[in-house]
């Protein structure tokens, strides 16, 4: 097998803004209002430069398994944010493979009913939640003539009751966007540990939840599959062990097109992820190289690693989830088929590894694979990467204030509601800031 490693090293350029004598909405208009905060346009050494400093990292990226914490008998009782999301379905995979391991005591979803009352019929849940309030009703009926009937709440309410479910021992958060962040500080207060699939929780809420973690000993283990190798990888190291983080990308839809063409694409063209599959808004996110940049801020926030210390690499194969680098110049990597069910597997049983059928968990053979390989990010095709650098250094709201104009965006995109789209940033070009920032 041939490693051929190309230029690993991100180079973060000066980010071009909005230019404000064409809008009285800028971006920089933006900052202020919402934090206080304003970015200056000179650099220094080719960083963007703040006017506040970003709060010190909270959370030391590794988990200790205190002995007797274990608090169950039998399978660990776990409950479901977004049960009918890729996320959720995937963990309910799992459980379905391994019912002596786990076993569902809550499911919440948003409005798919048809699968939630499936989901319910197969796992039979004590508690279900459908966000949708208008659809309880259909709920009901459809588990009409199911024997076993749970607890419904309706709303958010429900979601909330799903995340802190008395016999949970563990919270699955696959919901989408800032709709997370309300269940999974309902699941801390509650003392329950965090299989985090919810980005967004520590994007936008990073400073009030991981301080809030710390009060209630609560473990928060990261599921997504970047996060998940970074956090494998560091498990045993030494105290100030870590000198830099490698975050993979494969690239997303859009990466072997040349950046004229961007604006031409489809919804459709967007969800076509080369390597993985995942709900709508992730993918296209994916797209633009936008989750990799919200991903570095999660970094930051998980593993306390300083903006200046995490770096993006593409690596089209998606084998390698992503790597760290020791102070000895030693790198760490965690390596697996592109496979949301292993990290998300992960974050369920740790500190255990449970065995895994060789037929529906097929083992990673390398010499098949042939050659992995590495390259430098476009930062021209893909300006969201220094906005989300920027934003992460700016610190307070700013990191909440990018990944909520991102959701909306994403969300019209998606819906079609304006054309054109310069896709490969939604903040980035003048077309569609005003749709955003009005």
């Amino acid at each position: 097998m041939a490693l051929n490693l190309l230029s690993p090293t991100t180079e973060m350029k000066t980010i071009s803004f909005l230019d404000s004598s064409k809008s009285n909405y800028n971006l920089n208009h933006l900052l202020k209002f919402q934090g206080g905060f304003s970015f200056k346009r000179g650099t220094v050494g080719k960083k963007v430069q703040c006017s506040a400093q970003p709060p010190p990292p909270a959370w030391p990226g590794r988990a200790v398994a205190e002995p007797g914490r274990k608090s169950w008998d039998g399978p660990k009782p776990i409950s479901i944010v977004g049960s009918t999301g890729s996320i959720g379905t995937q963990t309910l995979d799992i459980v379905a493979e391994n019912p002596d391991k786990f076993r569902v005591v809550a499911l919440a979803a948003g409005s798919n009913v048809t699968l939630l009352a499936d989901q319910v019929k197969t796992f039979k849940p004590q508690l279900v939640a459908v966000r949708n309030e208008s659809l309880v009703d259909e709920l009901e009926e459809a588990l009409a003539d199911f024997e076993y009937k749970p607890e419904i709440i309706p709303g958010e309410e429900g979601v909330v009751e799903v995340a802190r479910h008395p016999d949970a021992v563990s919270v699955v958060t696959g919901i989408v966007g800032c709709a997370g962040l309300k269940p999974t500080v309902a699941a801390i207060e509650a003392g329950k540990d965090i299989a985090l699939a919810n980005k967004e929780t520590l994007i936008a809420g990073g400073p009030f939840v991981l301080p809030l973690a710390h009060k209630h000993k609560v473990k928060i283990l990261p599921a997504d599959s970047e996060h998940s190798a970074i956090f494998q990888c560091i498990q045993g190291l030494p105290e100030g062990a870590l000198r830099r983080i490698i975050l993979t990308a494969s690239g997303g839809a859009f990466r072997d097109l040349p950046v004229e063409k961007l604006k031409e694409v489809k919804v459709a063209d967007a969800l076509k992820h080369p390597n993985w599959n995942m709900g709508k808004k992730i993918t296209v996110d994916s797209a633009t190289l936008f989750n990799k940049g919200l991903e570095v801020i999660e970094a930051h926030y998980l593993f306390g690693a300083e903006y200046d210390n995490i770096e993006i690499v593409i690596h089209p194969q998606s084998i390698i989830h992503s790597m760290v680098e020791t102070q000895d110049s030693s790198v760490l990597a965690q390596l697996g088929w592109p496979d949301m069910r292993l990290p998300i597997l992960y974050t369920m049983s740790w500190p255990d590894r449970i065995y895994c059928s060789e037929i529906t968990w097929p083992r990673l053979d390398l010499c098949k694979l042939g050659s992995l390989t590495f390259k430098t990010p476009d930062n021209v095709k893909y300006p969201s990467m220094d906005l989300a650098y920027a934003a992460g250094r700016a610190g307070g709201t700013m990191t909440g204030v990018l990944s909520a104009a991102n959701e909306k965006a994403v969300e019209m995109f998606i819906n079609e509601k304006y054309v054109p789209f310069t896709f490969c940033c939604p903040f980035a070009h003048l077309n569609c800031h005003k749709v955003l920032f009005l």
